[in-house]
């Protein structure tokens, strides 16, 4: 089974951006945990970032095409204001679930407790760090082989 992970804005900038919320891992950390834990499901990954919008909605579309059976969403700060990303993951027939390293209902900032895209989304995983990536794979494959 083929996954496509998709990270969105300053994801890049983990271990460097406020570590204090999201932790002193840094980004490759999280690539290598995502690789050694679908290695471990027996999946093949794809992880990609970007901190622009638009591609982030081409990587939607193009997935399926692309011959991939599921997505891992963490579109960071769009997660709470993207509805063209909203619409992106309704216009695909892959499942989608949505990842986040924080626990949104936690966050300070009244605007990161929401997230828009979480109903076009099959299941969601949140405030386990880079254990939600694990278990967003892991409920991706159980989804796959039901």
């Amino acid at each position: 089974m083929r996954i496509l992970v998709i990270n969105g804005p300053n994801l890049n900038m983990l271990g460097y951006r406020q570590v204090e919320i999201y932790g002193t891992e840094d980004y490759q950390q999280l690539v290598r945990s995502i690789q050694a834990d679908a290695d471990a499901f027996g999946l093949d990954v794809e992880i990609r970032q970007s901190n622009h919008e638009g591609t982030l909605i081409d990587w939607l579309h193009q997935a399926e095409d692309a011959g991939f059976h599921g997505v891992v969403l963490n579109a960071g700060a769009l997660t709470h204001y993207s509805y063209s990303l909203y619409d992106a993951v309704l216009s695909i027939s892959l499942p989608v679930i949505e990842v986040h390293l924080t626990d949104l209902k936690t966050r300070e900032e009244s605007f990161r407790s929401h997230s828009v895209i979480r109903p076009a989304c099959h299941k969601h995983f949140e405030g386990d760090g880079i254990g939600s990536y694990r278990q967003a794979l892991a409920a991706l494959k159980n989804c796959l082989r039901a």
